[in-house]
């Protein structure tokens, strides 16, 4: 029989073999990574059966992804908070247990080891189930029933875990209430800060007298220096150095991280009820330290932004109250120089004779690396912080140790967070926070009474009237008049209610006058942002929501614009400098993103701050560089001789101010020339000016972190309402801005479904997801999502309704 001229050969049947073989695994490559990219994400829709719930749960996802949770009672709305939180932030929730528990190398590798240590040797998980084991039953059944809303959704979802997950190798353990406090004292900790400033003085010292540190770290505008000891003189009169100078960078607290709040009464309202607005300054992170949701439940209904993680409403509204948060920055950290007793090895001297040490162990385990044992002492102020990072230095007969408000074991902030929706009016809300305790904040009030008010609820301590540091410098450990004598009581904390002039607001200034009785900071922000709102508020006899959207959105620096007139005049050196200084000469102060005259201001400040200052400071000068406004107004004004910053100690001759203006106009616009380009019409701030939101930890590894973290370019800058903070020391990226507004708020209480919120990223913590960047157009152009309770309203347009339903 001949052969079928029509069959393939065989070598063609080969061929075609190998070709379906490719397309099946090409198939399967493409299914399998729909799978990991698809698989992790929550079902909106649905009836899910989860062992733990007393009775069904409806959560309703509006148009934006923000969940409305209704439930038939309190243990099950926080059982579906935790669940929501889960499916959408999980990751988020993994990585900020573990940086509380000291546990991050766990997930990451040696490269977390110092953080680690640090926060095993302070024992933030420790006294997080101290407090813990502080609260009462129904706060502690609020965090049990959150836990299991957390765990029904790890052990319940039937699709891989997200992506971060994948790549880390990490499994996530059962949640536990202690991680919720943990989170809430790391907050604490954000929003503290105070240590890095005493040892940035500590370090100064060593190169700068008493007058010279108070100007270079001035007191707040109007306040004379407090009257403190000469910290150089003291560390020398020890009897030995306590502190040699050394390049090891410091932690650094920088301005910008604080917030803005304001409210007005019904009388400044077009409404004629309070009107209410919120915007906390953070650290801007992927996804966004906030979420958005609405609880519903008999006798509770509120709608705000919570932290994953954390089973609270921390800002936002119920149908009768609002309320906003800025950070006070009051002085709440105490490092203490502790003095080892060389007779006796495990001994440090205290007032009443040597004391011994306490001793704990922790073992941190480390991805890719062996275990390591760390050895924590504690003495009667607290722990002895790491050798070695910003302890480095100490000479050996020295250790330093931390007093904290937050590791005080009765700490219940997490109590009275979980009260404050619950109160009906001002009387019941103060009452809520007698168990505040940290971080102190400025919490603006409102309700549908027509009453505002204001509030600065937190322990604050106690301090001698022999105490001479003040807290601002490490105070000898062994001298009893530097120990806290206790927390100035409740009822002498700030407060006002219904002020005459109908208005409210705080920016992380000075919030008592000079008759308060108590100490509460050296440290407050500068008065710029505060100054700004109250300009805007006095500008209208009566405002709007929109006004206060247009307020949130404002980038003028009181700042540039009390320097501009002293900038002026400055005699230029060459024809870039001259167009640059022309322009200037014309502009008002208004950080605008798509303006040169920003970038030129901003650029021209950094290269005058190393020219006042770099030579004094020496060795310490990058790690002293920051924004330092109140310090350059001072010596370009020659407030009390301020102008001699401006000689240069290392040259013969003696520069004046207007020489250094000129100098670092020049070096200001030759960086730029050469980063933009030699035409400064062209230039914009929004070149340089980009916010960052980080991603943890995929921003550190360079393949993932353009995929991951979010970029936007911005306006403003720290003395902005609209705050968006750069760091000059930053020598790859001195004008990136990485902290910002993270959440914005506006209430009418004449119609609170009318609220309107906003957070920087979006929703969801999972890079494929639809709802993990959407927010942040129309965060930048300062929009604002509606965040209504009325059913009507988030029915609307709904993506989708997940029935909870008890086990069967």
């Amino acid at each position: 029989m001949s052969p079928n001229p029509a069959a393939p050969s065989p070598a063609r049947r080969r061929r075609r073999s190998v070709l379906y073989g490719l397309l099946v695994l090409v198939l399967a490559a493409a299914g399998a990574l729909a799978w990991l990219l698809r698989g992790p994400l929550p079902a909106y829709a649905g009836r899910v059966h989860l062992a733990g719930l007393a009775g069904p749960v409806e959560i309703v996802r509006d148009r934006n992804a923000v969940p409305h949770i209704r439930a038939r009672s309190v243990h099950d709305a926080y059982f579906a908070l935790g669940y929501v939180h889960a499916q959408d932030r999980l990751w988020q929730m993994e990585m900020n247990r573990r940086i509380a528990a000291g546990r991050v190398a766990e997930a990451v590798g040696p490269g977390a080891l110092p953080t680690d240590r640090f926060l095993r040797t302070l024992g933030v998980r420790r006294a997080a189930q101290a407090s813990l084991a502080n609260l009462d039953a129904d706060a502690r059944a609020v965090l049990d029933a959150y836990a299991a809303g957390v765990n029904a959704w790890i052990s319940g979802h039937p699709g891989p875990l997200p992506l971060e997950f994948l790549a880390t190798g990490v499994r996530p353990e059962p949640w536990e209430p202690a991680d919720s406090i943990g989170w809430v004292k790391m907050m604490a900790w954000d929003l503290a800060g105070n240590w890095t400033e005493e040892l940035l003085r500590l370090r100064l010292s060593m190169r700068l007298d008493t007058r010279q540190l108070q100007e270079f770290l001035p007191p707040y505008p109007g306040d004379a220096p407090l009257p403190v000891a000469d910290f150089a003189a003291l560390y020398r009169s020890l009897g030995a150095q306590a502190l040699a100078l050394g390049p090891t960078p410091l932690p650094h607290t920088p301005e910008g991280i604080g917030s803005n709040n304001w409210v007005v009464a019904g009388s400044r309202s077009a409404s004629g009820k309070p009107l209410l607005a919120n915007d906390p300054h953070l650290g801007l992170t992927v996804p966004s330290t906030w979420y958005l949701v609405h609880l519903e439940a008999p006798g509770l209904r509120v709608i705000g932004g919570t932290l994953p993680g954390v089973p609270l409403m921390i800002v936002g509204r119920t149908e009768r109250i609002a309320w906003g948060m800025t950070n006070t920055k009051p002085d709440t950290q105490d490092l203490y120089l502790e003095r080892l007793d060389p007779a006796r090895p495990g001994y440090y001297q205290a007032p009443d004779g040597p004391r011994p040490f306490v001793e704990r162990r922790e073992v941190l385990h480390v991805k890719g690396a062996a275990d390591e044992e760390l050895v924590v002492r504690e003495t009667r102020h607290g722990p002895v912080l790491p050798a070695g990072g910003s302890t480095a230095g100490l000479s050996p007969g020295y250790v330093l140790a931390m007093r904290w408000t937050a590791l005080d074991p009765d700490d219940r902030t997490y109590q009275a967070g979980l009260r404050m929706p619950l109160a009906r009016n001002w009387d019941e809300f103060v009452a809520t926070l007698r168990d505040y305790h940290t971080p102190q904040q400025n919490i603006v009030y409102a309700d549908v009474d027509g009453h505002i008010g204001f509030i600065a609820p937190g322990r604050v301590p106690l301090r001698r009237p022999d105490n001479d540091l003040m807290g601002l410098a490490p105070a000898p450990g062994w001298d009893a008049r530097y120990d806290w004598t206790g927390y100035v009581p409740f009822d002498a904390l700030p407060r006002r209610l219904d002020p005459p002039g109908g208005e409210i607001h705080t920016a992380n200034d000075k919030i008592v006058d000079p008759a308060y009785p108590y100490y509460i900071t050296a440290e407050w922000a500068p008065p710029y942002r505060s100054r700004r709102i109250g300009e805007l508020l006095a500008a209208r006899p009566r405002h709007t929501l929109d006004d206060f959207a247009r307020m949130h959105a404002d980038v003028l620096s009181v700042q540039a614009r009390e320097l501009l007139p002293r900038l002026r005049y400055t005699v230029t050196r060459d024809a870039l400098s001259s167009e640059a200084l022309e322009r200037l000469q014309r502009w008002d102060g208004t950080m605008d993103a798509e303006r040169p005259e920003p970038l030129i201001y901003a650029a021209w400040m950094r290269a005058l701050g190393r020219r006042l200052y770099a030579d004094e400071l020496g060795p310490l000068f990058e790690q002293a560089w920051d924004i330092r406004g109140v310090f350059t107004a001072n010596v370009l004004a020659d407030r009390d001789g301020q102008a001699r910053w401006c000689d240069d100690i290392t040259t013969p001759a003696v520069e004046d101010c207007d020489f250094q203006l000129s100098a670092a106009l020049a070096d200001a616009v030759a960086e730029l020339a050469r980063q933009y380009g030699p035409q400064p019409a062209a230039w914009r701030w929004a070149d340089a000016h980009v916010a960052r939101a980080e991603h943890r930890p995929f921003s550190r590894v360079p393949l993932l972190a353009d995929w991951f973290e979010l970029n936007v370019p911005v306006g403003g800058d720290v003395y902005t309402v609209n705050v968006a903070r750069h760091h000059v020391a930053d020598a790859a990226h001195p004008y990136r801005s990485t902290q910002g507004a993270s959440l914005r708020m506006l209430i009418d209480l004449a119609d609170p479904d009318a609220s309107r919120f906003i957070q920087a990223t979006g929703q969801s913590g999972q890079r494929p997801s639809p709802h993990y960047a959407d927010f942040l157009g129309a965060w930048r152009r300062v929009e604002y999502l509606p965040m209504s309770m009325r059913a009507a309203d988030y029915e609307t347009g709904a993506l989708g309704t997940l029935k909870l339903l008890p086990a069967r």
